[in-house]
This record gives C-alpha cells, sequence and structure tokens, in this order.
C-alpha cells in the first residue's frame, strides 16, 4: 500500500487530484506536493478555480486525471 502524501506546508493528506493539479502545474519532477487550500495560496487563485481546472483537464483527456 502507497504511504499517503502530505502537504509540504500544513501537512494536510494530498488526493490524487491536487497531485495531479500541482504534477501539471508544478512540473510532473516537483517532489513536494501542496494541498488545495495550500496549492490555491501559492499560485493565487480560489479553491473553486482548482475544481474547475480538474474537470478542464478530465475533459481534455489528461492521463493525470484519469
Amino acid at each position: 500500500m502507497k504511504k499517503p502524501v502530505k502537504c509540504c506546508i500544513c501537512e494536510a493528506e494530498v488526493d490524487k487530484d491536487a497531485v495531479g493539479l500541482n504534477k501539471k502545474f508544478l512540473g510532473r519532477e516537483h517532489k513536494k506536493f501542496f494541498c488545495m487550500n495550500c496549492l490555491a495560496g501559492y499560485i493565487d487563485v480560489s479553491v473553486d478555480d482548482l475544481y474547475v481546472k480538474i474537470e478542464e483537464f478530465r475533459d481534455q483527456g489528461c492521463e493525470l486525471f484519469m
């Protein structure tokens, strides 16, 4: 079983969609991950904006969100 991914700021558990967004926005080689709240603050958007982007990426067929 995989070890849960923790946010590098607040240590909250990071779900697979948040991992996908981290990789999409920060690069696939990025090793530290942000939870949705911390990622939104880091890139200066709302959490709702991030959920909209997840749906857009899914609709585009992005493998990070399948």
